[in-house]
Order: structure tokens, then C-alpha cells, then sequence
């Protein structure tokens, strides 16, 4: 079912494993850097904690990225695959979309 549109902690937790990998950098140094412990991290990265903003920030900074930077990148990947999901879905719709949008 690829109509469901991606969990805000699912991207976030992508986008901060990215990076770190990116970076060839271990979970641990991350972990210790941004002062998280390191199997909250890993909970974080799998999408399956809301981490409040200051961890966020915290892994951003250890990163080397500000909070803003991580958010954006995460954005990004929403818009990218939401993109697909209101275009299916407006197309059952007969063209409207109907799904519930929020602001924050």
C-alpha cells in the first residue's frame, strides 16, 4: 500500500542516518558527540522515537548541520515522496484532492 504518505520521524531518522554514514561516522560518535545515548539514537534513526527538538538539534549539530538544515533535508524527502501519494490520490478523487492538510 504505497498510498500512505511517510511518518515526519521515518524522515527525519533516514535524513539523520544519511548524514552519519555519509560521513562514515558511527552511531557511537555520533551518539557521544550530540550527548544522546546511543540506543536512543538508533531508535531515533529507525523512525521509531520522536525525539523532542533539542535531541534533534543535538544530532543536527554533531552532524555538523544546524536543526533548520535537518529539517529542511527531511522536507525535502516529504515533498519528494508525498508528491506521489496526492497525485494518486487526487486521481481517485476525481481530481480534488481530499486529504487533510495542517499547518504548523
Amino acid at each position: 500500500m504505497g498510498d500512505v504518505e511517510p511518518l515526519w520521524r521515518d524522515l527525519v531518522g533516514e535524513v539523520l542516518r544519511r548524514q552519519r554514514l555519509a560521513q562514515e561516522r558511527t552511531l557511537k560518535e555520533v551518539a557521544d558527540a550530540a550527548r544522546i545515548s546511543l540506543p536512543y539514537l538508533s531508535e531515533v534513526e529507525r523512525g521509531r522515537k520522536e525525539a523532542s527538538s533539542e535531541v534533534l538539534a543535538a544530532a543536527a549539530h554533531a552532524l555538523g548541520l544546524g536543526l533548520g538544515d535537518l529539517l529542511s533535508l527531511a522536507q525535502s524527502e516529504l515533498i519528494r515522496r508525498g508528491g506521489a501519494v496526492r497525485r494518486t490520490a487526487s486521481h481517485r478523487a476525481g481530481g480534488q484532492y481530499t486529504g487533510m492538510c495542517l499547518a504548523a
